[in-house]
Parts: structure tokens; C-alpha cells; sequence
């Protein structure tokens, strides 16, 4: 468990962080239940900075950092949606996505709402579930081409 965990809204300028933190965990972390293709297309999200520029700009973006690393982050959208949440590959089960998870909860509770949905893909299905969260459904989509499975959870606040 990490104490020296700093937990702040981002900014453009942790753009390259980020971006590094979401490719390096899907390659190391995701690896272990999609494809090689799906982890190759997945991670070549991280390249598309106008899409990473307009989460850190319109939506709830939060990062964790340590010692001035950012080792986690997660965002919000469209009221009580939770849009993604990653820990850095070499810091999972320190707590950090728990932490990251509880601000963003409190940050829609705030704004009025009293529910929490997310889309997750199925490496995180432990995690949502030791948070309480309800399995609502599991589906594929498909992203840039190739089909991915995840699932639907929420969870009321």
C-alpha cells in the first residue's frame, strides 16, 4: 500500500504520462486475457492524443501520482459513467485503483447522482467485484476492427 499517494485533477502536460501508463498496462496487464492483435489495436489508442487532449479537457480526469509518477488514472463521463480506470503495470494491488475508484464515486455523488456504471474489460472483473459492483452484462464491441469482450457493471451509491 502506497501512503505517499497524491490524488489531482490532470492537465494537458500529463498527457505523455498518461498515454505511456495506458499502453504499457494494457500490453503487460491486459495481455493475459485478449489476443496479441486485440492488445496491439487496444493499445494503439494511447496514440491518439486529440481523443486523450478532449477526455483531460471536457471530462472528471484524475491521476494519482507518486513521488511525481503518475501510477494510475480515471475519468468520468456523461454524469456517472465511469470511462476507464488504470493503474501503472508496476503498481497494481497497492490500492491505487480503489483510491482512484472512491473519488470518482464521491465525484458523481456530488453531482447528484446515485449510481455508478462502468465498462470494463474482463481482466478488471475481479476488481469491480470486490468493489461491490453488479455484473449487468457481458458483450462484445468492436474497436478499430477486431471485437473485444468486456462487461457492463454498476453499482448504487
Amino acid at each position: 500500500m502506497i501512503k505517499e499517494l497524491e490524488i489531482r485533477e490532470a492537465t494537458l502536460e500529463d498527457l505523455p504520462e498518461i498515454t505511456a501508463l495506458y499502453r504499457d498496462t494494457v500490453r503487460a496487464i491486459n495481455s493475459r486475457d485478449y489476443s496479441e492483435k486485440q492488445i496491439e489495436i487496444w493499445s494503439s489508442g494511447a496514440d491518439d492524443t486529440e481523443v486523450w487532449e478532449a477526455r483531460i479537457n471536457d471530462l472528471y480526469f484524475i491521476v494519482a501520482e507518486f513521488r511525481t509518477q503518475i501510477v494510475g488514472f480515471a475519468h468520468i463521463k456523461k454524469g456517472c459513467n465511469l470511462d476507464g480506470l488504470y493503474v501503472h503495470k508496476n503498481f497494481q494491488r497497492q490500492t491505487i485503483g480503489s483510491k482512484l475508484l472512491r473519488i470518482a464515486e464521491s465525484q458523481i455523488m456530488a453531482e447528484g447522482y446515485e449510481i455508478i456504471n462502468a465498462e470494463s474489460s474482463i481482466t478488471s472483473v475481479d476488481f469491480f467485484d470486490s468493489h461491490y459492483f453488479e455484473q449487468i452484462k457481458k458483450q462484445k464491441k468492436s474497436y478499430k476492427g477486431k471485437g473485444f469482450a468486456y462487461s457492463i457493471f454498476s453499482k448504487e451509491l
